[in-house]
């Protein structure tokens, strides 16, 4: 495997590796909870100002899939990828405006609080439990599998025991950070991830422009003559060339996103550690701002490397170009890579790593305090929170186990469509059924439950039906061909239902069901919107 990194930058890279993992375990196991006190383990007690809790939450939202596959999509389709990386701005702008404050108010610990806070009863705790592991699931393997293959690319080697070695080892660690840290120690993880994955990217985004005089006109034409399409890459249509309907392909896939990214459950939690509603609103700007650097730094990068070593050589390394923004990076350097250069390569890749390792322990801590608050802890009456916190790390390795071993066996294929169906199920399941516990008065159990239900069935059965699981080259299924919904994504189809299923649910539940749920809504409608109460349980 010939990646251009010199043995010297390789080196560095895997004793800064091995440096990031003890240091970033070590912080966890000085932050985590000190007691048994659920408070400080699920929360952290709010005890993070407004930067550091924006921060976590950019952390949180900015997985190794947006950095690498992102990068990868401005890289090889121009101008497609930048509308899908201002998309995922978008989507924070939107959960910071419409969501954040209602959120942070309606709930304690997990989205199962915020769904039950109307509704209490087992069931709804349970599907949203449900609903969450199925949401997070498939981006988790795609950020362990991607753990072996970035490994193999940096270090040079291409053993498959040893890929598998690294998802092992490093899945065991990232257990280690939810099960130990908590939200404290999580939190704290994604700060140091945030800090070193802008701060290295806007370097390497300096010296790409330096490299063409500072004129991004410059740079922009130069990828286009590098990519192999011509003018077509700074226009829309060459991500969706192929699909029966391109516009209407990408409108799709970017309303997905929207809807879908800040509306996962590993996000949304972090809403619960601001401690009032001015903070939520402070916290959420920090966390915005964060992320549309990001999207100005993976589009200046992921031109450079277009740029700079043309699209054919980043398709021939990565078919998804997902090693763009690695290649991009060394590129910027030139031929001539001096030592400073060489420690900023590596702190390049020690943020990717970081990035990984901090993305799944936030999704892993996410399932195991749903496991842990909306699924066991409700099977007893008065549950001991030191029990309650045994459970949560007990969870954690019951959720992180089966992800490793899945991750092992679909490491050796394209892992887009894990990426997308986490989206779809966030825009079609999770998203309606929070826009409506949050602000329809009529909203009933009913209506929440065929909401949940509904729209992840009609993404699981749409899901193997698109362009991304069979009928292409890049396809999860090459060979094979079952293409019955020509779209990237289930949004055009499940979206639409995800909300019709609860209009129809709430309606099946007849006039009686729908004002009683009214007049308990308007009962504590102040405290939901305007944070009028925030009460505990």
């Amino acid at each position: 495997m010939t990646t251009g990194f010199s043995g010297n930058a390789q080196a560095m890279s895997l004793v800064a590796f091995s440096t990031v993992a003890a240091i970033t375990l070590l912080l966890c196991v000085m932050t985590g909870p000190d007691g048994d006190d659920l408070d400080e383990f699920y929360t952290g007690y709010g005890s993070l100002s407004p930067m550091r809790n924006g921060l976590a939450i950019a952390g949180d939202y900015i997985s190794a899939a947006s950095v690498l596959g992102t990068g990868g999509v401005i890289a090889l389709c121009g101008y497609d990828g930048i509308a899908l990386a201002l998309s995922t701005a978008l989507s924070l702008m939107l959960l910071m405006f419409l969501l954040a404050e209602p959120l942070r108010n309606a709930g304690r610990f997990t989205m199962g609080d915020a769904l039950a806070r109307r509704m209490p009863g087992r069931g709804i705790r349970i599907t949203a439990c449900v609903v969450t592991i199925a949401a997070l699931m498939p981006l988790m393997l795609v950020q362990l599998a991607g753990t072996g293959q970035l490994l193999a690319f940096i270090l040079g080697f291409s053993g498959d025991a040893l890929k598998t070695g690294c998802i092992i080892g490093l899945g065991a660690l990232m257990i280690s950070y939810a099960a130990i840290g908590g939200m404290k120690g999580t939190a704290l993880i994604q700060i140091l991830k945030i800090v070193m994955l802008l701060g290295s990217g806007a370097v390497v985004a300096l010296l790409v422009l330096r490299r063409f005089d500072w004129d991004p006109g410059a740079l922009f034409n130069a990828a286009a003559a590098q990519s192999g399409v011509g003018s077509a890459f700074l226009h829309s249509g060459v991500e969706f060339a192929g699909s029966s309907n391109p516009r209407l392909d990408m409108i799709t896939s970017e309303m997905t996103v929207v809807l879908g990214g800040a509306c996962l459950p590993h996000v949304t939690m972090r809403m619960y550690t601001a401690r009032s509603a001015r903070q939520v609103r402070r916290s959420m700007s920090w966390a915005v701002s964060s992320v549309v650097l990001f999207v100005l730094i993976m589009t200046v990068v992921g031109f450079g490397a277009t740029a700079l070593i043309g699209r054919a050589v980043i398709a021939q390394a990565d078919p998804q170009g997902n090693t763009a923004y690695l290649l991009g990076s060394r590129a910027a350097f030139g031929t001539d890579v001096s030592a400073s250069e060489t420690f900023l390569f590596t702190t390049v890749t020690t943020a990717i790593f970081l990035t990984l390792l901090a993305s799944v322990a936030g999704m892993i801590l996410a399932c195991a305090n749903s496991l842990a608050h909306d699924v066991f802890a409700t099977r007893v009456q008065e549950m001991s929170e030191r029990r309650e916190m045994t459970l949560a790390r007990v969870s954690a390795l019951a959720v992180g186990i089966p992800a490793i071993l899945l991750a092992t066996m679909v490491q050796h294929r394209s892992l887009q469509p894990l990426v997308t169906l986490s989206f779809c199920l966030g825009a079609s399941a999770i998203a309606p059924a929070l826009v409506y516990s949050l602000f329809w008065r009529r909203y009933t159990r009913t209506g929440l439950l065929c909401t949940l239900i509904g729209g992840t069935l009609a993404v699981l059965l749409v899901m193997p039906g698109t362009n991304l699981v069979s009928g292409s080259p890049v396809s999860a299924f090459p060979d094979a061909d079952f293409n019955w919904f020509p779209f990237t994504t289930t949004g055009l189809l499940t979206i639409p239902l995800g909300f019709a299923f609860g209009w129809l649910g709430t309606v099946a539940s007849g006039r009686r069901a729908s004002e009683e749920q009214r007049r308990q809504y308007e009962a504590v409608e102040g405290w939901i919107l305007a944070g009028a109460v925030r009460r505990g349980g």
